[in-house]
């Protein structure tokens, strides 16, 4: 069984066909689903996914670097807002993202460094994007200097150095459709991390693995990235899932979170 730590099952590319892709999910072994959140544009949408399947998706709450903009102090004080008013498997996505705009980079590393401190205000990891920004992003982390802040690098594509750079720190590694790509130059990144380090994630609807590069991914395609990793680790398919449900659960504190969530 899998976990899908990061997936936008919530965007108006599966309107269509939603139930169906959900079951698609469900069959492929995918057990639960986290929802990382955008701006406010979607929340609504989030919220009523997650009310749909409460037993499987999971949403987080927080304001993506892509959404930063001139009303950046709003998107803030919405997410603060909410923190207060249940719980939340997380706080994302959230980070910086230097690769679409780099108009509003000071907010972005500000809406990082207010949201981080929420994370550890309230007892809850964090989901990062880290587009064309890692090591701006560990440069902050290194600055904020408190061991209470954990999380992972959602869709990392960094090197080997930068993954050592975020372990230290005590990060997870977020593992996508990336490392199925002839050039997607994760091999030795996924061969020397701790395995107790790395989570599966999708990043649905975007980055789908090879065999369906550049079609809509869902999470019914986790599989692929779990096979990919067994043949580095050199491990059946299934350990590759049991090892990382339990990294998803220890991370984001799943049983706990699965008990509380709605209540």
């Amino acid at each position: 069984m899998f976990i899908d730590t990061h997936a936008h099952l919530y965007s108006d590319k599966f309107t269509a066909d939603r139930p169906a892709m959900m079951q698609r999910a469900r069959d492929a072994g995918v057990e639960r689903v986290l929802l990382p959140a955008i701006d406010r544009s979607t929340h609504e949408q989030m919220l009523s996914l997650e009310r749909d399947y409460p037993d499987y998706c999971h949403a987080m709450i927080g304001l993506h670097p892509v959404s930063v903009g001139a009303d950046v102090e709003e998107e803030l004080a919405e997410v603060e807002a909410r923190l207060s008013q249940r719980k939340w498997v997380a706080i994302g996505e959230i980070g910086m993202d230097l690769y679409w705009d780099k108009t509003y980079r000071r907010q972005q590393e500000e809406a990082f460094v207010r949201q981080c401190g929420w994370a550890i205000d309230y007892d809850l990891p964090i989901s990062i994007h880290a587009r064309e920004s890692i090591d701006e992003l560990l440069e902050l982390i290194g600055e904020i200097g408190d061991q209470r802040l954990r999380g992972v690098f959602h869709c990392f594509t960094g090197g080997e150095e930068q993954a050592a750079r975020a372990l230290d720190y005590g990060f997870y590694l977020g593992i996508g459709g990336v490392a199925t790509f002839k050039n997607g130059g994760l091999e030795p990144v996924i061969r020397a991390a701790p395995k107790d380090r790395i989570v599966l994630e999708t990043d649905a609807p975007y980055l789908a693995p090879t065999p369906y590069r550049g079609k809509r991914n869902e999470s019914a395609f986790l599989p692929h990235v779990a096979k990919k990793i067994s043949a580095l680790w050199e491990l059946p398919v299934g350990e590759v899932g049991r090892i990382t449900s339990a990294n998803a659960r220890q991370l984001f504190e799943l049983d706990r979170f699965a008990e509380n969530a709605l209540a």
